[in-house]
């Protein structure tokens, strides 16, 4: 009698031997008998045989595809992913019913015989000269597994799929020798636990414990005599015996293996009759799959996180490794997700926007000083469906991130960017223009970061109102919106200083390309993305530090290592003192500017408008110490059009603006996302101001009067130099000239 290892099953060298005795057999055993013409068999034969030492000895058995659990911050589930649904369980977590089912129905001389059953062999053999067909199979468990492997590896492959699973004697002899190797290493227990893990048993499930999550509600280690033998029935036709769609002929199949187990001696048949006068209970869950399931109308949230993946080098140096990552699954992906802010972006977003109106708003908030990414909110549901006016484009990213290929443009939002270049270069936020309707300055007066001129013709530029015309400082600037202050601010910072801090503070990240150096910048024509934007004012609320956006906080493998992800790069974009004057200065647009409808009335906040020409694009852009929110609402497919007389939410406007649409959405995103949490003020700093200019017929004394020594007291006492200490050339405080006509930009 052969000598058998612990755990059943002949020794490598054995089977080896034992396949190589029967090898003149082989036309009909490497079959099983797959191909009923004899001839066909044993002209294969020969060349199988002399090939067999050939056939690489090392099985790379695949890391099995997994389903990934998405949680945000405090651990709460998103949303599950998959390319298989699988969570593989050790052999302790599964009924000890459902392994001696399996075993029954599927080999049951598992236990007796290597990596080949030969009495299996014989008795196919015979079965199948007699039908002159192919009646009965003879592989074993082993063999079945060592396919389901090679079926494995080819994953959505249609080709790969079609070589694994072709009925050739050259696919038959490469899968005896690798089960002969899986036997000698791996032993009966481990091959029963890998093939339960493995295995297809139908409804998108793969894998006992999910086949037992999906038929029954439950783990598979709880499995009952009854379930289990459905289960196991499931697999030599997983469409046929389907109990969703066909109860009774999985009734049959059952009770089939129950008869099998009883045959066995695995139950006693008192135990297989009364199995079998039961009748099937399923408990169906619906598979979730993907991110049209995300919680909170987190879906886009999740799309990001999915692309961070797929394009992030971290992850893999080739998108092939990144993809494969991906649909292996099996991760445990911690979030940056907030979803206390999550609740309040989605509220946000569908608060005064209809998912089928004509336009659609998109919310992002990011954490200062960490770069976290905490909420991503949308009118329009995540999903495929656009009768129910459900999309996948994300519109706070870039294309590469799943949004829009060009971005928007931002309107008046850019303002603080330029405020900002200024003050770096030494002046003053008392600094005052004569600021005319209509201004036309020469594009000679701009110099690109290459030492040429922005152009050879004149920029025109006018206020949206009217009746803005004047001197004003860089605060009443920012606090109105005055676009010919800001083209002269530009002017004097420098087209070059304005485009490097926009670099600086993130505006061109997401859409990946150079902005286009033109002085028209400073008045937000340049496209940029919702969450490039909230990074920006991000940056002013953490003192002038920008932090890259980031959406992951950790990533656990199936096996349990931790992977490597991306982190935030911070970088100083601007001074201290910098940030905290434009944090003043941006104070008065949600106190007494264009953004009072935004104020936030329980802790320190900022922020500014933004409308674009023809009122195509309107947001506003905001920010706490602790929290930087941009909102952003406008056309979202075709052509964009223009935002007048127009219902949005069921809201008639007459002209849409920034701060009578995006900024009560930010003021609800605001507040439900900062509610009950700390209220951290901005570091105050004193904001020079220019003196307003008297009006003699009123009695006041106007900026002629003789001076005494004394008068320049700081606050910018003195008019023809509003920030003492530093030296203003009279030709700058002035200023004016003709324009053309408007460009709304408040």
């Amino acid at each position: 009698m052969a000598k058998k290892r612990s755990g059943g099953g002949l020794t490598g060298t054995q089977q080896a031997a034992k396949f190589l005795g029967v090898s003149v057999l082989s036309g009909a055993v490497l079959a099983g008998i797959a191909l009923p013409a004899a001839g066909a068999l044993g002209l294969a034969a020969k060349g199988t045989v002399e090939g067999f030492d050939e056939i690489p000895s090392n099985l790379k058995t695949p890391p099995l595809s997994q389903r990934t659990t998405i949680l945000d911050s405090q651990g709460g589930l998103i949303a599950t992913v998959y390319s298989r649904d699988r969570q593989v369980v050790p052999l302790e977590k599964i009924s000890p019913y459902m392994q001696k089912a399996i075993v029954a129905i599927e080999d049951g001389r598992f236990y007796e015989h290597g990596a080949i059953d030969l009495k299996g062999v014989l008795r196919a053999i015979n079965r199948n000269a007699q039908s002159g067909g192919v009646a009965q199979g003879a592989s074993t468990l082993t063999q079945q597994y060592v396919k389901n492997v090679f079926v494995e590896e080819a994953g959505d492959d249609p080709e790969k799929v079609a070589q694994a699973t072709q009925q050739t004697i050259g696919r038959k002899v490469r899968e005896l020798k690798f089960a002969i190797q899986v036997e000698e290493e791996l032993g009966k227990k481990k091959i029963l636990e890998n093939y339960l893990n493995i295995t297809f048993f139908g409804q998108q499930a793969y894998g006992i414990e999910a086949a037992s999550q999906r038929y029954f509600s439950k783990p598979a280690a709880k499995l009952d005599l009854g379930e289990a033998a459905m289960m196991a029935g499931l697999v030599q036709s997983p469409s046929r015996y389907d109990p969703i769609n066909d109860i009774q002929e999985a009734t049959k199949r059952r009770n089939v293996v129950l008869q099998r187990m009883a045959d066995v001696k695995d139950i006693s048949q008192a135990e297989a009759d009364k199995a079998k006068a039961a009748p099937l209970k399923l408990k169906v869950k619906t598979p979730k799959n993907g991110c049209i399931t995300a919680v909170d109308g987190s879906g886009f949230f999740c799309d990001y996180v999915r692309k961070t993946i797929l394009n992030d080098p971290v992850f893999g140096k080739t998108a092939e490794e990144r993809q494969k990552l991906w649909n292996l699954g099996g991760l445990t992906i911690k979030t940056t997700l907030d979803p206390r802010a999550q609740a309040a972006a989605n509220e946000a977003a569908i608060a005064k926007v209809n998912k089928d109106d004509p336009v659609a708003a998109s919310v992002v908030q990011v954490q200062p000083g960490t770069g976290k990414i905490v909420s991503m909110g949308q009118s329009r549901p995540y999903g495929l469906d656009q009768k129910q006016h459900q999309t996948t484009l994300n519109l706070a990213v870039g294309s590469k991130m799943g949004g829009t290929t060009y971005g928007f443009q931002v309107g008046s939002t850019f303002k603080p960017i330029t405020a900002a270049a200024a003050l770096e270069k030494g002046l003053s936020p008392a600094q005052v223009f004569d600021t005319p309707t209509q201004i036309n300055i020469p594009e000679t007066d701009y110099t690109r970061c290459d030492g040429s001129p922005a152009g050879y013709g004149n920029w025109e530029v006018n206020n949206e109102i009217k009746s803005e015309k004047g001197a004003y400082d860089m605060t009443s600037a920012l606090g109105k919106s005055i676009n010919t202050y800001f083209a002269k601010l530009e002017q004097m910072a420098g087209l070059c200083e304005t485009l490097t801090m926009a670099k600086h503070v993130g505006y061109e990240r997401e859409l990946g390309k150079p902005v286009k150096q033109s002085p028209s910048i400073t008045l937000g024509s340049i496209e940029s993305t919702p969450l490039d934007m909230a990074s920006v004012y991000a940056t002013f609320a953490n003192r002038g530090m920008y932090c890259t956006p980031v959406v992951i906080e950790s990533i656990k493998a199936a096996n349990g290592d931790k992977l490597n992800v991306p982190q935030s790069k911070c970088s100083r974009a601007m001074s201290q003192h910098t940030a905290d004057v434009i944090n003043q200065m941006l104070k008065g647009v949600v106190e007494d500017g264009t953004g009072t409808k935004a104020g936030l009335s329980d802790r320190d906040n900022a922020g500014k408008t933004g409308t674009t020409n023809d009122r195509k694009d309107a947001w506003f852009v905001g920010y706490t110490p602790n929290l930087s929110t941009a909102v952003w609402v406008g056309d979202d497919v075709g052509e964009k059009k223009s935002m007048y007389d127009i219902t949005i939410g069921g809201e008639y406007y007459g002209k849409v603006c920034g701060g009578c649409l995006p900024g009560p959405i930010w003021k609800i995103a605001m507040t439900g996302a900062l509610d009950a949490s700390e209220t951290p003020g901005f570091n105050t700093v004193p904001v020079p101001r220019a003196e307003k200019p008297k009006d003699p017929e009123k009695g006041d004394e106007g900026p002629n009067k003789p001076r005494k020594p004394g008068d320049a007291k700081p606050g910018g006492t003195d008019p023809t130099n509003p920030f003492p200490g530093i030296t203003i050339p009279p030709e700058m405080l002035g200023g004016g000239g003709d324009g053309r006509p408007g460009r709304g930009n408040r």
